[in-house]
């Protein structure tokens, strides 16, 4: 007879207990979140008017007198259950800002849009992907004598593509105060890309909003070489933003024209160290802007969307540029379960955190993400709506909002975070029955839309 595990007499255990049932409601209602928070204390809403209780709710009645709520953490890696959610909401907040709808009108449908990427500089020749792996130009050899090509196809998820032919040429400082000052970077190009638009229809910059207005949604993404690229849909609005039709002199063409002037041109320069100098920043020489057509000729809207949503849970752990968590020690790098590409990167943003200059970068901070410091998904203030008013919806929708005419007053406090062993398994367990009954949800309306 097989001995049970730890785990599955912890799971008997929660299944024997009396307030089992209430226990597994909670978590289904978190969606079978990983590592649930832990709340202790009461709501009491009121009529505003009357001053009657309408409803009181306290969870000394709840099963170990605590109520779990969602983690919201956005990594899949950490909680699959809230990942989903967050890719949902990141779905409809960009596809809003394409087709319309969230408060948005549906004629940015029409406006001029783009699909854009951005890329890293090269830092040094890596393994690539899908070609034979080959000097590009000049000799065979670095001056280290090793290879510049190796002479393989390598498959994308190959342990060796992204990393670099040698590692003594590779710029890892470059690398690393690149990642630091991406976000810089990119709010560079934002601003360039106002002045050439301006410009290119002979407008003062400065009454550029008073014609118009640029809106945008970006993602970053970690490639195989443990560098940060961007994607992002760009839209020219009327100085009002979405309710508002662009100028005459807004199309597609004059768009595109001054998002890959501005990705050529546009840079920043690094705090100067006797031992680095003073670097010149900019983006990579891959620029790909695409046109979205309202008539379909171009890439799908719905597919950008979903390409948006799949990266954004996604951490530096999911494609091996890093960890989810900080590093706080040498020893913690040391340890890190990484590649020896990456490793060396955070060995990088170790030792150039500890230089004065580059005391506001808080390289250290980030090591785990390489120094890359900016959020993964941001977006400008007009684009479409926010997360914050799409789980507000979310909760109307499930009858949680408040009503204007009706007081709540909250008192709660933090008592603990995640499950037991035996829990963590249940959990997963409805996690994953939920997403098996989503799916075949969205399979069945599908193929009922497929057959009218």
């Amino acid at each position: 007879m097989r001995q049970l595990s730890d785990i599955d007499r912890d799971a008997i255990r929660l299944a024997q207990d009396p307030q089992f049932p209430r226990w597994l409601a909670q978590v289904t209602a978190t969606g079978g979140c990983a590592h649930p928070v832990h709340l202790s204390g009461s709501t009491t809403t009121v009529d505003g008017t009357t001053g009657e209780i309408i409803h009181h709710y306290d969870t000394r009645t709840e099963p170990g007198e605590r109520l779990l709520v969602r983690c919201r953490n956005r990594r899949a890696t950490v909680c699959p259950a809230c990942s989903r959610l967050h890719a949902g909401d990141t779905f409809h907040l960009v596809r809003a800002g394409l087709l319309g709808g969230k408060n948005v009108p549906a004629t940015v449908r029409n406006r001029p849009r783009l699909f854009v990427t951005l890329t890293a500089p090269s830092f040094g020749p890596v393994h690539r992907a899908r070609e034979l792996c080959r000097p590009r130009r000049g000799g065979g050899t670095c001056e280290h004598g090793r290879p510049l090509g190796c002479g393989a196809v390598h498959a994308p998820d190959a342990a060796v593509t992204g990393r670099p032919l040698c590692p003594d040429c590779y710029d890892y400082t470059g690398h690393v105060l690149w990642h630091a000052h991406a976000s810089k970077l990119w709010d560079r190009f934002v601003i360039d890309v106002r002045r050439r638009l301006a410009s290119a229809v002979g407008l003062v910059q400065s009454r550029f909003a008073e014609q118009a207005r640029l809106s945008f949604a970006r993602v970053a993404e970690y490639q195989k070489r443990a560098a940060v690229h961007v994607h992002a849909v760009v839209r020219l609005d009327g100085p009002n933003g979405p309710a508002d039709e662009p100028p005459a002199w807004g199309t597609a063409e004059l768009l595109t024209d001054a998002v890959r002037a501005s990705a050529r041109r546009v840079l920043v320069r690094t705090p100067y160290n006797l031992a680095v100098g003073e670097l010149t920043l900019r983006w990579g020489s891959q620029v790909d802007a695409r046109p979205l057509r309202a008539d379909g000729d171009g890439p799908d809207d719905d597919a950008v969307a979903a390409y948006v949503a799949k990266y954004v849970t996604k951490g530096a752990s999911d494609t091996g540029a890093g960890t989810d968590h900080p590093l706080t020690t040498w020893v913690d790098i040391e340890s890190a379960p990484v590649s020896e590409h990456v490793r060396t990167l955070m060995r990088t943003c170790w030792r150039l955190g500890g230089l004065p200059e580059y005391a506001p970068l808080r390289l250290r901070a980030w090591a785990h993400t390489l120094g890359y410091r900016g959020h993964i998904l941001t977006k400008s203030r007009a684009y479409s709506t926010t997360y914050a008013a799409l789980r507000a919806e979310r909760a109307r929708h499930q009858g949680h909002a408040d009503t204007p005419d009706l007081v709540t007053e909250r008192h709660w406090r933090y008592v603990g975070s995640g499950h037991t062993p035996g829990a963590s398994l249940i959990a997963a367990g409805v996690a994953d029955d939920l997403a098996r009954n989503r799916e075949a949800a969205h399979n069945a309306f599908h193929q009922a839309g497929v057959g009218r």
